[in-house]
């Protein structure tokens, strides 16, 4: 029986690594996207690369995007889930801001969003899913003028696309994360990692696998009668 096809960007490490693993383990096929080109390698590590393939691509190129798309057409089929994990941040206060600080980070944030989903909507078969990682600094965070505004501008996408897709049966989603453990939360001073961790009610940060657990829910026949929604996963931070 052949396996549906997931589309995951930024799957190289963190959030989108861990939930190619999850994928694989609930019987997709995975394609796995990244900028790092250590990606090729990572999905032939994964159950032996039989249902993974590693994309170096960046997702605010056309040619990274065409990439993706290439893969896509090279496994035929109908794509059974495509979830927009790449991001990247440029954190400074506003007034310090550059043009080119501001534009990356929208570039790829939303805007490699919006044009990879654009490209890839002609594949997406019925009862298929698309979901887009936000995040909790939407509602607004300290020095992050350019991210939080890419992480609102991907709610705004997705409630939009859910009306248009709705009559094929296509579920958009957002999952919005808050503090999560990474290379770069690890590498952290400790009393800045404390003060982030303690802005949750639970006081901990989230596991990249939690982030996993419900972009899965949201890409199965769980969740059919769920769409245009942003789904809060901070511990209790936006209480």
């Amino acid at each position: 029986m052949t396996r549906p096809t997931a589309v995951i960007t930024g799957a190289g490490r963190g959030i989108g690594l861990a939930t190619a693993m999850r994928f694989i383990e609930e019987g997709f096929h995975v394609l796995m996207a990244d900028l790092d080109p250590a990606v090729i390698e990572t999905a032939a590590t994964l159950d032996g690369g039989r249902n993974t393939r590693g994309i170096v691509a960046d997702v605010a190129t056309p040619q990274g995007r065409q990439a993706i798309v290439d893969a896509m057409q090279d496994r035929g089929g109908a794509l059974a889930a495509l979830v927009n994990n790449a991001g990247i941040i440029r954190d400074v206060r506003l007034v310090n801001m550059t043009d080119e600080q501001f534009s990356v980070v929208i570039g790829v944030n939303l805007g490699g969003a919006y044009q990879l989903t654009r490209r890839l909507i002609p594949f997406l078969g019925e009862g298929s899913a698309v979901v887009s990682i936000s995040s909790r600094a939407y509602l607004g965070s300290f020095g992050q003028f350019n991210y939080t505004m890419s992480k609102g501008g991907l709610i705004g996408m997705t409630r939009a696309l859910a009306r248009e897709l709705a009559p094929r049966k296509i579920r958009v989603n957002i999952v919005a994360p808050g503090f999560t453990e990474s290379i770069l939360s690890r590498s952290m001073r400790p009393e800045l990692r404390e003060r982030l961790v303690n802005t949750a009610v639970l006081r901990r940060a989230a596991e990249p696998e939690e982030i996993a657990d419900l972009i899965s829910f949201l890409c199965s026949d769980r969740s059919l009668f769920i769409t245009g929604q942003v789904m809060l996963i901070d511990g209790g931070r936006s209480l």
